[in-house]
């Protein structure tokens, strides 16, 4: 059973509030122009944006939970989405035979590769799948010092998150700890679904991990597997990375060599 397997009956209404990162990638579809291969699909909560507007669309996930959510999502939407396609596989395993536009990893989802084989793996497979005038967009975090040293027995309140009627609310409580060596975060949510009373309905706990990468690991990182990078910015607005940051936006393309060079 893949890690996230648990987490896809609940996805949608655990991340209903994430919408900074839509109208970003979107756009980055529609300047591309497609085909669009996103990594990490989850859900379908960035790739059937892209595909409502004509594109077409690959969205991959090794969780078969959420790629069985996605389909029946757009088929509950009233989608006649003939432009988007669900494929159950691992970023480092994939082999898909059409080469794309634009690869795209939301939401984080490059931080799920938790070691550097793994990472470049990824992205050597991403580049053989790029057009030679293609891009790969992702984001993930800046390393948090304060969540690096923190205590790994605090738990602290993550946040609240409401039904449309009102009626009970998700209550989501996170605990990390850190593994400085490997940059590891070994992560657990706590997720109650509280009711209007205040009582607890159910209870459930998620156990992950993710690996943090620095700006100038990613850099070389991307250089090393054959990427020029084109642009890195510290939000999906547009502003561009500085010491105040919290997320990486990379924009980058298949390093083009010169066909003169011996």
């Amino acid at each position: 059973m893949d890690t996230f397997d648990n987490w896809a009956d609940i996805y949608d209404d655990l991340y209903s509030w994430k919408k900074d990162d839509i109208k970003f990638y979107v756009e980055q579809a529609m300047n591309a122009g497609g085909p669009v291969l996103e990594l990490g699909c989850g859900t379908g909560r960035i790739s059937i944006p892209i595909a409502d507007k004509h594109i077409e669309v690959y969205g991959l996930d090794s969780s078969k939970a959420m790629i069985q959510t996605a389909r029946a999502k757009t088929s509950r939407l009233g989608k006649t989405l003939n432009n988007i396609h669900w494929i159950h596989a691992d970023m480092i395993d994939f082999s898909i035979g059409i080469r794309f536009a634009l690869v795209i990893i939301p939401f984080r989802g490059f931080m799920s590769l938790l070691t550097i084989e793994e990472q470049r793996v990824c992205l050597e497979r991403i580049r053989q799948h790029l057009l030679p005038t293609g891009k790969l967009v992702f984001d993930i975090f800046v390393p948090d010092v304060e969540l690096i040293n923190d205590y790994e027995d605090t738990l602290f309140h993550y946040g609240d998150v409401y039904d449309d009627a009102g009626l009970s609310k998700l209550v989501i409580w996170h605990q990390n700890k850190f593994d400085n060596f490997n940059q590891i975060n070994n992560e657990r949510s706590i997720i109650e679904n509280v009711d209007g009373a205040g009582f607890v309905n159910w209870r459930r706990y998620m156990d992950f991990k993710v690996r943090y990468s620095h700006r100038f690991e990613m850099q070389y990182l991307l250089e090393l597997t054959g990427f020029e990078i084109l642009a890195l910015y510290g939000d999906f607005d547009g502003t561009y990375f500085c010491d105040t940051s919290t997320d990486m936006v990379w924009i980058a393309s298949p390093l083009q060599l010169d066909s003169n060079t011996s």
